[in-house]
């Protein structure tokens, strides 16, 4: 059986860590690599579309990052419970135009014993930004650096 700690039930520690784990793996842009923290069963709810299974959850991710061009991502803890998390995130990205935008949105997750996530249900508004407004600006693509600041310290 394949596990991913920390697993539930979630302390603060653990569930901040666990999201900190999610938010450098969307970061890598890696859909393969994203789709293991996810049962192989999982369902998911993005915006409209609903998905089931890691198959299901790469061809997704690999559409996602084709269309949404120098994707960064900031999530932060909202609130947690035994083996429920629920995040609120906000990435940006431009689109093959040169079109900017701030993606804003709140995730719920519930974790099966193993620690792999088996449902996320995220609802997701895309805002129109210009270029010289954006936030997350680490010099390079990946995971955002440890002593840059998160959603609260940014105001957002």
């Amino acid at each position: 059986m394949e596990n991913r700690p920390p697993l539930p039930p979630f302390t603060r520690q653990t569930a901040e860590q666990k999201v900190r784990m999610a938010e450098n793996g969307w970061n890598s842009r890696d859909p393969v690599k994203v789709s293991l923290a996810y049962t192989r069963d999982s369902c998911w709810r993005n915006r409209a579309q609903f998905l089931q299974g890691r198959e299901a959850i790469q061809a997704f991710l690999t559409r996602k990052w084709e269309q949404e061009q120098e994707y960064r991502l900031v999530k932060e803890l909202w609130v947690w419970e035994d083996n429920r998390i629920a995040v609120r995130f906000q990435y940006e990205y431009r689109n093959d135009s040169g079109d900017w935008f701030r993606a804003c949105g709140n995730e719920l997750w519930e974790f099966s014993g193993n620690g792999l996530m088996h449902r996320r249900e995220a609802s997701i508004n895309d805002v129109p930004i210009r270029k010289e407004d954006r936030k997350f600006l680490w010099p390079k693509l990946g995971p955002r650096p440890e002593d840059f600041p998160g959603l609260t310290e940014l105001r957002l």
